[in-house]
């Protein structure tokens, strides 16, 4: 024990020095980015909203995939399938049921910012990691595992309650399927990586998913109803329409993969609008 004592002049040892500095050099066991990400996960399943979101966007899929399937099935009328237009993949219907599933998933990623900020909670946030670029980060590795997740099991889910009510007039392939779903993952992770952003620079729930629905649904249509080029341009370039011209797989007026690329450069910017925003004012 006489070793790491200090000498009489109040210095530690060669040894007890060398140690120390090897201890300076070590982060906190814990701590850096994957402690954040695991104390932002930890938080978010102790929401009981989010759980309520899940439920909610189970719910809309289920109900929406069964009701569009029911208009396909009803609206063809010829007796040979392969003679009408109307036999589609059952992964297509849960693609255009996510118009409207996909706000519960917005819901979800909302929670994930804006909860903070109406609760105050976020300061404390901020004294456990002060960097916000490592907070901001950790977030959206969450947001974007959950939704991604949540993406693969709604896809699943319409194409499994669309393939009994459409019957000869569905078309199930495996391959195809998953491809349906993994795309429509791919497609709710990024939006919900936009909300959060979004969430970052408003600081406000009610503001935050007034300005996501406008852009997703609102803004698009509206831009539409005049059927001038300048304005459809712009209603493609807005993230709900390049997401579902990608989901749907359609070449024009770009290819399908430029859709998910426009969706992305959507969450980018306004991951980076959050940080900026999280960067200049205070808690």
């Amino acid at each position: 024990m006489s070793s790491t004592l200090p000498h009489p002049n109040g210095t530690l040892p060669h040894t007890a020095r060398r140690a120390a500095g090897r201890s300076a050099d070590r982060p906190p066991s814990g701590g850096g980015l994957p402690g954040a990400i695991a104390s932002e996960w930890t938080k978010l399943w102790s929401v009981r909203s989010v759980w309520w979101c899940l439920l909610s966007s189970v719910l809309l899929m289920a109900a929406t995939a069964g009701q569009l399937a029911i208009y396909v099935a009803n609206g063809n009328t010829d007796d040979e399938p392969a003679n009408d237009r109307g036999v589609l993949a059952v992964g297509r219907i849960a693609v255009d049921a996510v118009e409207l599933t996909q706000f519960a998933v917005i819901a979800l990623a909302l929670l994930v910012i804006t909860s903070e900020y109406s609760s105050g909670t976020i300061r404390t946030t901020l004294q456990w990691i002060p960097s916000r670029a490592r907070l901001l980060l950790a977030k959206s590795a969450v947001v974007a595992a959950v939704t991604f997740g949540t993406g693969l099991l709604l896809g699943g889910l319409g194409a499994a309650v669309a393939a009994p009510v459409l019957g000869e007039w569905g078309r199930f392939e495996l391959g195809e399927t998953v491809g349906y779903a993994l795309g429509l993952a791919g497609y709710l992770a990024l939006i919900g990586l936009f909300t959060l952003g979004l969430g970052a620079a408003l600081r406000s729930a009610v503001g935050t998913l007034v300005t996501v629905f406008l852009l997703l649904a609102i803004v698009p249509a509206t831009l539409r109803l005049p059927d001038l080029g300048p304005l459809n341009a712009i209603a493609d370039a807005l993230p709900g329409s390049a997401g579902l011209h990608f989901l749907r797989g359609e070449s024009d007026p770009y290819p399908a993969a430029a859709g998910l690329l426009i969706v992305a450069g959507w969450a980018v910017a306004a991951l980076l609008a959050g940080l900026a925003v999280l960067r200049r004012r205070d808690a």
